[in-house]
């Protein structure tokens, strides 16, 4: 799957040797719904990526934290020995959630709270594949940490919005630009490379789907008003009132029979003396109201 591929990216991220950063993203992680709390020390990730729990696994290792990986099912899980989260700030342990601290929101290094944004998205993101729709959304454990990362990426420019009921606390993107800019913050830059090559085709698709459908509507709209036309002309002549109409009439009249896909422009090029498009359209408009759907006039 696309969301997958952006993973799998990300695990190739070469960050690991500046511990802040390594900190932050764990921080990120463990916000997010994939991570419960098991007791004081003990803290379970669970995902059905192994790319996933492979940087998981990576960032704690960084950082000294012991913990074992066991496999249930579809889902991976890690387990953490023994975590000190005083040592990680920012977060603590309330009953049986990780609360993220508004103190966070102080940091003034950008790199950080990317690693953050990060982290969240590996833990409980995921994002459609843009070849069917564009959506990007991360599940988090509870509404604090959702509205604290959401002033983080506010800062950072990228607007997000929360999906709220009673199951879950999300935020989601719905926008293709913003999706890309949202992939290009976390470091997934083939991720945005492809994700744009996609947009900017089916835009292209789009644009060409309307073309044709305005194209087809127009001539739809042209061969219904033609058959219109000849089938006043024909009624004019079955009834006699053909020879009645001026000479400017039946010629164009005429033509209109003889050539019944031809456009009004076409027609006007045909005459003894040219005349233009809304020029032809006048005068067939006049036979119309002689014997069509329009009012009955004289024919002059």
């Amino acid at each position: 799957s696309f969301s997958t591929d952006i993973k799998q990216e990300l695990n190739k991220i070469s960050n690991l040797k500046n511990k802040e950063f390594v900190k932050f993203e764990l921080i990120g992680y463990l916000i997010t719904v994939n991570t419960s709390i098991i007791s004081k020390k003990n803290i379970k990730f669970s995902t059905e990526s192994d790319y996933n729990i492979n940087r998981f696994s990576r960032l704690l290792s960084n950082l000294d934290i012991d913990h074992k990986i066991d496999i249930k099912g579809k889902n991976f899980n890690i387990i953490t020995k023994s975590l000190d989260i005083s040592k990680l700030e920012f977060i603590e342990i309330r009953e049986k959630d990780i609360i993220l601290s508004d103190d966070i929101l102080e940091i003034n290094k950008e790199e950080l709270m990317k690693a953050i944004i990060r982290g969240s998205f590996l833990g409980a993101g995921s994002i459609n594949n843009p070849q069917n729709s564009y959506h990007l959304e991360i599940v988090f454990s509870n509404e604090i940490n959702l509205q604290i990362v959401k002033k983080i990426l506010t800062n950072l420019n990228i607007n997000i919005k929360e999906l709220k009921n009673s199951n879950r606390s999300s935020l989601y993107i719905k926008d293709g630009e913003e999706i890309a800019k949202f992939l290009a913050l976390i470091g997934a830059n083939q991720a945005v490379m492809d994700f744009e090559n996609i947009r900017i085709e089916k835009e292209i698709r789009g644009k060409v789907n309307r073309i044709v459908n305005c194209e087809t509507a127009n001539l739809n709209k042209t061969l219904n008003a033609a058959v219109e036309q000849i089938n006043a002309i024909k009624k004019l002549q079955e009834t006699g009132e053909f020879n009645k109409l001026d000479d400017d009439l039946k010629e164009v009249a005429l033509l209109r029979l003889e050539y019944p896909n031809m456009s009004l422009a076409e027609l006007g090029k045909r005459l003894r003396n040219p005349i233009g498009k809304s020029g032809v359209n006048y005068r067939l408009k006049k036979i119309l109201g002689v014997f069509g759907d329009g009012p009955k006039k004289h024919p002059k």
